[in-house]
């Protein structure tokens, strides 16, 4: 165990060099299907000897149904027994070859992920219980349990957290009906509800090939990458893809909800659906954004927000896309007696920048701004297996990465004002509020 360590340091010890020497040059990504029909995405690195392998499925809350919570309940139990192994071992046996496992769920899917050395010794064997947990799991009605009352107890907190209630009551109000409405933390009567035959359920019927799309990057060959991907699904039935989601309505009128809650700031989310991953406006939306207010301490929101007036300590907007429109959204907490002014304020920049736009100098920084962030994060093999997991599930070109600066360059202003002017509607926009002091609807 102790070599396995002293491996591991010995390879990070010389990480910083090894990246700082990466050529500029977008990675070169290979594709394929698996035997029974998963999608795979690979990108050789052999900077460095070692590999990340994810396996995404389509397997997000999109997918809860009226059990809101399945999805993540699914996806927690993966590490607490498979094979007959429970969760001691399975922890025992990955420590021993120096491997990380990790399994997770967000709106749109699950992802499976292994990060491990390359060598025979430490790889095969990691290789063989990464298949257990995806193929075999055994779901232990003890471990069930232990997890729903973890659930459950999150829940718990999540109700006192204004910042928590804030983000839930937004989505629930943005997306009404829509499966992107429902809370992947679940609800405490779901959670409670959630029973074993749900959870084999929604397994069996998302954990599939044809449902799953795997990222490879690494110290390995295509050749032993298509080894490699064969290994991690071996047994799981092809099956087929999941269904296609309802796409996203668009808010008829404007909707404000204020909730109470004893707090000392008030939580302010307000927002619009956005766009889907490969829209054609994406690159329009995403310069636009950085100006208006996702640069950070760079941008307008914050300028007129916190700089020129002090009512936030922090403001920011982002577009998130999914699947189907992801929410544009603003954030950020005031004083409660300054809540009223400080989303009067949001709502007079956001007018103002759709009506006119950026100017010449905010774009030329912006573009510098992104383009010059983008060398680091595609820096290390975990970062291009979240990004070649992102082109994969979202079936986004291959030379999305190599052509990634020269659209964020071609953007301008024009574009920039057409596409916010067509997808984003401030007379429509969903406003919730929590905090101590609420204001009347306007």
């Amino acid at each position: 165990m102790i070599s396995v360590i002293n491996h591991i340091r010995f390879v990070l010890l010389f990480t910083g060099l090894l990246l700082a020497g990466l050529v500029q040059a977008s990675p070169d990504i290979k594709h394929w299907k698996t035997d029974d029909g998963a999608r795979v995405y690979f990108v050789e690195a052999m900077e460095l000897p070692m590999i990340d392998i994810s396996v995404i499925f389509d397997a997000g809350s999109a997918r809860d149904g009226e059990l809101a919570g399945l999805s993540t309940f699914t996806a927690a139990l993966l590490t607490e027994g498979a094979a007959g192994l429970d969760s001691n071992e399975i922890a025992r046996r990955f420590s021993d070859v120096g491997a990380r496992f990790s399994a997770g769920s967000d709106k749109d899917m699950t992802t499976i992920s292994l990060r491990s050395l390359v060598g025979d010794e430490y790889l095969k064997p990691a290789l063989e219980l990464f298949n257990k947990l995806i193929v075999h799991p055994d779901f232990p009605d003890d471990d069930m349990e232990r997890k729903r009352k973890a659930m459950l107890t999150g829940l718990q907190y999540e109700e006192q957290s204004p910042g928590s209630i804030v983000e839930r009551e937004f989505y629930k109000k943005l997306y009404g009906s829509h499966p992107y409405a429902i809370p992947g933390s679940g609800t405490t009567e779901t959670v409670k509800n959630i029973s074993r035959d749900n959870i084999n359920g929604f397994y069996k019927n998302y954990y599939v090939a044809k449902n799953a799309v795997i990222a490879i990057t690494g110290a390995v060959t295509e050749r032993q990458a298509k080894k490699i991907s064969e290994a991690v699904i071996k047994g799981l039935p092809a099956g087929q893809k999941a269904d296609v989601l309802p796409a996203v309505a668009l808010p008829e009128a404007a909707v404000v909800e204020n909730i109470r809650h004893p707090s000392t700031q008030t939580h302010v989310r307000i927002g619009y659906p956005g766009v889907k991953r490969g829209d054609d406006d994406y690159f329009a939306l995403y310069v636009g954004n950085h100006i208006l207010g996702g640069g950070g301490l760079v941008s307008r929101l914050n300028d007129e927000i916190r700089e020129k007036r002090g009512l936030s300590y922090s403001i920011y907007s982002y577009f998130f896309p999914l699947r189907e429109a992801g929410a544009f959204t603003i954030g950020l907490q005031t004083k409660n007696d300054q809540a009223d002014e400080a989303i009067d304020v949001v709502r007079t920049v956001l007018q103002d920048y759709i009506d006119n736009g950026p100017v010449i100098e905010e774009l030329a920084l912006a573009k510098r701004n992104i383009t010059g962030g983008f060398p680091v994060n595609i820096s290390s093999n975990s970062k291009i297996a979240g990004y070649i997991s992102m082109i994969g599930f979202y079936d986004l070109p291959l030379d999305y990465l190599d052509n990634f600066n020269n659209n964020i360059n071609a953007v301008t202003i024009e574009q920039i004002k057409d596409a916010f002017k067509r997808r984003l509607d401030p007379t429509r926009m969903v406003t919730v509020t929590v905090g101590d002091q609420v204001s009347p609807e306007k």
